[in-house]
């Protein structure tokens, strides 16, 4: 019967060498390695604290002037969100998905007792064809959707803040209709969140810094 031999790698360890013959070693032992590591990641995480709270580098969720943005957020009314209109289903409740995702970002947990700012938003949609073939026949589509925000003053009346955003989101035209429709609703839902992302992201900035000078 064949043999066969197993090797197995031994690191060197030279604290153990010094061990075997009796002397003394300087090599760490675990438990101060470990206080050392922590000891470090300790100094390294002031250190970058330190950095960034002197960079004027601030958390977007945190407390500003007391509260927390979370708390801002959920006082700020949301309007109806108005679309172009369609007699297609989906872009009849475009702005309805908008608004939802709105709601969603802005509000998770439900309004925030009274509001004190209003945010009205109206989106449009355009559809362009890509990758056409040589049949004339596209294969391809960007849907671009666009709104157009503005953050109010309840109080006042004043307008705080207001622009424009764009989502484009893709999807493929299929030789079944059902399948294309289905992927351009797909595609629309995505550039729905995506738009609620943006907005919510832009308004919560502003009160933030908003907060802060008041």
């Amino acid at each position: 019967m064949r043999r066969v031999r197993r090797w197995r790698s031994i690191r060197y360890n030279p604290c153990c060498k010094a061990n075997r013959r009796g002397r003394s070693s300087s090599c760490p032992t675990g438990s101060s390695m470990w206080s050392r590591r922590t000891l470090l990641a300790g100094l390294a995480g002031g250190l970058l604290a330190a950095g960034l709270g002197g960079c004027g580098f601030r958390p977007l969720y945190g407390r500003t002037g007391g509260a927390d943005l979370s708390d801002t957020l959920a006082q700020v009314e949301i309007g109806p969100v108005g679309s172009t209109a369609s007699d297609h289903p989906d872009l009849a409740r475009l702005g309805q998905q908008l608004r939802n995702a709105l709601l969603d970002g802005l509000a998770p947990r439900g309004p925030g007792g009274a509001p004190v700012y209003r945010l009205d938003v109206s989106v449009s949609e355009g559809i362009s064809s890509l990758a056409v073939q040589k049949s004339a026949d596209a294969t391809r589509a960007d849907l671009t959707l666009t709104a157009n925000y503005r953050l109010s003053d309840l109080r006042t009346g004043a307008g705080l803040l207001s622009g424009s955003t764009s989502a484009i989101s893709s999807f493929n035209i299929l030789n079944s209709e059902f399948a294309t429709l289905t992927a351009e609703k797909g595609a629309r839902d995505r550039a729905v969140r995506q738009l609620g992302d943006d907005i919510r992201l832009r308004v919560a900035i502003f009160l933030k810094s908003h907060a802060g000078k008041s």
